[in-house]
């Protein structure tokens, strides 16, 4: 079991920590359940879905990086699906705070990443801040998503974003989450085309800026990002946060990371590069690239 999970698994009830405790333990646990495994920790702690989910916020929140907070903040994801995806807050030394990733993009982008293609919920601790809330509008399950929190009637993102604006207002007929392939070509490198596939899944309907971004560890594991755009752009996401999601969720640290690959259009309105060598090189990374994206 990762140590991170120590200390959160014991606050747990009995019956739930002995039910979680393998779960979390095996060795590729990797920040999410299957429906299998929900429902198996329904039976065995008793606890129905609406409960369960809140009970394991704590697990979520041991995944948080608060190096400039001290404050965790978790989140966990209901995938259509049946799976369900841990979101922690991250916070990185030595770069800008507009670099943070929150709770709720880190769970929604984890689901993202693993192929979720919608969500039927969030359960997260805190109330979603306006950030979160915008952020949340540019889904594919857009105003109906259902919010859960501790103590707190359920409610919908239309009840917390009232006269919401977002993609719709915008003519945009794609939405994150949707299944989509932009395309370009599969060049270069194993690193590099991992990066370019992350772009063909990128979420740019408003400067469509395609990127995506490909990671290395030490132990020569692979994580990939891409970049999710939203319709009041400053809470879009950069792909290199989603890749540092999906790294940080694995169970993987930020502190060993090898290489980086980004891909992006050499001519694009806007570039993703200047903020991902600055972050990358806060967080000891050097070893840096950028690919160009090609059409056939």
């Amino acid at each position: 079991m990762h140590p991170r999970f120590s200390e959160a698994l014991a606050s747990l009830p009995a019956t739930l920590q002995a039910a979680v405790q393998p779960v979390i333990a095996a060795p590729d646990f990797a920040g999410f359940l299957t429906p299998e495994q929900v429902k198996q920790l329904q039976q065995q702690s008793g606890l129905d879905e609406h409960h369960l989910a809140l009970a394991l916020l704590p697990l979520a929140a041991a995944c948080a990086l608060e190096a400039v907070s001290h404050f965790s903040v978790g989140a966990i994801a209901h995938g259509k699906s049946g799976h369900w995806y841990f979101g922690a807050n991250m916070e990185f030394r030595g770069v800008a705070l507009q670099q943070t990733v929150h709770a709720e993009q880190s769970a929604i982008t984890h689901a993202w990443v693993r192929g979720e293609q919608g969500l039927q919920s969030i359960t997260v601790n805190y109330t979603p801040c306006g950030h979160c809330r915008q952020f949340m509008n540019e889904l594919n399950s857009g105003l109906e998503l259902s919010i859960r929190l501790p103590e707190r009637a359920q409610s919908k993102l239309a009840d917390y974003l009232p006269n919401a604006f977002g993609p719709r207002d915008l003519a945009v007929t794609t939405f994150l989450l949707d299944e989509c392939n932009h395309g370009y070509l599969l060049n270069g490198e194993a690193l590099d085309q991992t990066a370019i596939a992350a772009a063909n899944r990128s979420h740019a309907p408003y400067s469509h800026a395609h990127s995506g971004v490909a990671l290395l560890t030490k132990r020569g594991r692979q994580f990939s990002g891409s970049y999710a755009e939203n319709a009041a752009f400053n809470p879009s996401l950069p792909p290199l946060q989603a890749a540092l999601i999906a790294l940080n969720l694995s169970g993987e640290s930020i502190d060993d990371l090898q290489q980086a690959v980004l891909a992006e259009s050499s001519d694009a309105i806007i570039s993703q590069w200047a903020d991902f060598s600055a972050t990358l090189h806060a967080l000891g990374c050097d070893n840096i690239a950028r690919v160009a994206l090609q059409k056939p």
